[in-house]
């Protein structure tokens, strides 16, 4: 291993950031998506209107999508554990978020094909679905993670998971949930406003203020509740960022408010929640003054410093375990060995910046104002 630049630590740092990026990338991109199919059915009251909404994100929904790819192909690569345990753990909760996913383009195909005001109007809720379950779901499962999943190893590191999917629905979880789909669905109010106009925009500014009111309320009580009725893991043995991965050679103890904890150690890493509420509160006041790209990048803002603020709170941990807190997954002992993390993050080094180049080259020729008048010109339109 001594030819390898970097050392196994400094690797798993790298692979831990490009994680949390990765993950960040599909909230603000996948969010867009999913935020306006949130807002479908409300801010939207005309087929002509939802034709409308429809072909502010149809062109570029499919290539938002490699986000969430390129997560899961890291969680399964850079942390295999982290991987078998999570999705064989949360299955049901993934397939339900699949599932949802997958209504986006049968709706999209299916929804024009028929000129029937029922017809259309059930894939407009499809559409909804789309958007909000996947929204509401990935935001539970962050939740349970801060809560720790009940699960287990022995001692051939097999995993147990002794949970279900209704058990993951408690009141800390489902307001993770809710901040989480109220930050995309503020984003997706910060897309229609941007991208439309007359009524339908109005309408978007509206509904966009009052739920980023809202999730500004509810980040700031999950935040109380996480510092003064949660209680945080932490690791009380030796670290060696070097070692080789053994999830049980370590000690964790659980403390009343342990998630904060970080905070006072990294005092720098308090950025991500002062942007989390800053983001948001500029977001409101972009839509009220009809600021078009500075709102969107206000949302986008406001959905980094909030999943930032879980992640940072997490560290190290990746999934803690409530049922035996000493086999709880770290990025220390959770990770691919020292060679396949150089090799993936060489190969991260070469396509990531194309992928970045390319979606910024899609996003400037699709830009500008969708209306009833430009889907006129466009044969090929929803």
């Amino acid at each position: 291993m001594s030819s390898i630049p970097l050392d196994y630590e400094t690797l798993r740092l790298i692979w831990w950031l490009l994680l949390g990026v990765l993950l960040i990338g599909f909230a603000v991109m996948g969010g867009r998506d999913m935020g306006v199919g949130a807002l479908l059915p409300f801010a939207a009251r005309t087929d002509e209107e939802r034709r409308v909404l429809l072909n502010v994100i149809g062109p570029t929904w499919e290539g938002n999508q490699v986000w969430l790819i390129l997560g899961g192909g890291a969680i399964f690569a850079a942390f295999p554990p982290l991987y078998a345990v999570s999705f064989s753990g949360f299955y049901l909760a993934m397939i339900v978020i699949l599932l949802a996913l997958i209504l986006r383009p049968v709706g999209f195909k299916f929804r024009g094909k028929i000129k029937d005001r029922r017809w259309r109007a059930t894939w407009d809720w499809a559409l909804f679905i789309g958007g909000f379950v996947p929204a509401l779901i990935m935001g539970v499962a962050v939740g349970n993670v801060l809560l720790g999943a009940p699960f287990h190893l022995d001692d051939t590191m097999r995993a147990f998971y002794t949970g279900n999917f209704f058990g993951l629905l408690t009141p800390f979880a489902l307001l993770a949930g809710l901040v989480s789909l109220g930050m995309i669905v503020t984003q997706g109010a910060a897309v229609i406003a941007g991208r439309t106009e007359g009524a339908l925009a109005d309408r978007a500014r509206t509904y966009g203020s009052v739920v980023g009111v809202v999730t500004l309320v509810l980040f700031a009580l999950a935040g109380v509740w996480v510092a003064l009725g949660l209680d945080g893991y932490a690791i009380t043995s030796v670290v060696d960022g070097n070692a080789a991965i053994n999830p049980l050679a370590k000690a964790v103890v659980l403390t009343r408010g342990g998630w904060m904890a970080n905070y006072g150690l990294y005092p720098w890493m308090i950025a991500a929640p002062v942007l989390g509420f800053a983001g948001l509160i500029a977001a409101v006041a972009g839509l009220q003054l009809r600021w078009r790209m500075a709102t969107l990048t206000a949302s986008s803002i406001a959905i980094f410093g909030i999943v930032s603020t879980a992640g940072l709170s997490l560290f190290p941990f990746l999934l803690p375990s409530s049922t035996r807190p000493e086999a709880s997954l770290t990025l220390w002992d959770a990770s691919s060995s020292h060679l396949t993390l150089f090799i993936m993050l060489l190969v991260t080094a070469f396509f990531l910046p194309i992928i970045l180049l390319y979606t910024a080259w899609v996003f400037r020729v699709m830009r500008g104002t969708v209306s009833p008048q430009s889907l006129e010109k466009n044969p090929n339109a929803y």
